[in-house]
């Protein structure tokens, strides 16, 4: 079912988005080479839990899931699509990292993810990264009152497949609130006025996701939960939580 959200909820979900908006900012600064993933993932904790709120990540165990998720951050490197799991592992120089992060505050979820290199920079690494905060803003744009989702979709496909980069099939964005996954789902590849029309008050996480070697194929990692891709090429996954108003898409998850 999906669920409209009244003004005072969405500017509920402005101050989780904050959250989680800091909370990016600081893994992100810590993010140097040398690091390990799990000091990541703690910097992260420590901006939620200074904020009154609590990871929705941690914890989370969806249908398809072995085991639940244990960690606040998924922090996904290189060909890793998303769903990574921080660990030990020490980031090096060139390393391509997505992290994404999702907080509850006052009953009111927020979600949002950004990829960047640590260190050195490739170029092909920072195009790929370019083309996914493309799509994300030509997403954002299509999400106009009296659209529809496949307008959304499109919109991403668009760009992605321009570029020639693929978009890992079944994963998208979703609808969110009082819970992290709501409906309706919002696939990162489709068609232009197809699906579930945009009405103000619906409150969605767009989220897409671009493989660099072109394929659209991507495999499970043993431990059930990291998404890598099935030809080794890098991956991006970018992310905010937006609201559908009279006005426009109202962006929920800046700082």
């Amino acid at each position: 079912m999906v669920e409209l959200k009244t003004d005072a909820a969405i500017d509920a979900m402005r101050e989780a988005g904050r959250v989680v908006a800091h909370a990016l900012a600081a893994a992100r600064t810590a993010a140097t080479v040398g690091i390990r993933l799990s000091d990541l993932d703690d910097a992260a904790a420590t901006v939620i839990r200074e904020a009154g709120a609590r990871p929705v990540f941690q914890h989370y165990k969806p249908s398809w899931a072995p085991t639940p998720f244990p960690a606040v951050t998924c922090l996904s490197v290189n060909d890793t699509i998303v769903h990574g799991i921080p660990d030990r592992y020490r980031l090096r120089d060139g390393d391509l990292l997505s992290i994404d992060c999702g907080a509850e505050l006052d009953g009111w979820t927020g979600d949002a993810a950004t990829s960047f290199t640590v260190g050195t920079p490739h170029p092909a690494d920072q195009q790929l990264i370019t083309t996914a905060e493309q799509a994300l803003t030509a997403a954002i744009t299509a999400a106009q009152p009296g659209a529809r989702i496949g307008d959304i979709s499109a919109a991403i496909s668009h760009v992605s497949r321009t570029a020639g980069y693929g978009i890992p099939h079944g994963f998208g964005g979703h609808g969110i609130g009082r819970h992290m996954h709501e409906d309706p789902a919002v696939p990162n590849d489709g068609r232009p006025r197809r699906g579930f029309p945009l009405r103000p008050g619906l409150v969605l996480a767009l989220e897409p996701m671009l493989i660099a070697g072109g394929t659209d194929h991507h495999q499970t990692a043993p431990n059930g939960w990291a998404l890598h891709t099935s030809d080794g090429s890098r991956a991006a996954h970018v992310e905010h939580t937006i609201a559908i108003t009279t006005h426009g898409p109202r962006i929920l998850t800046l700082p």
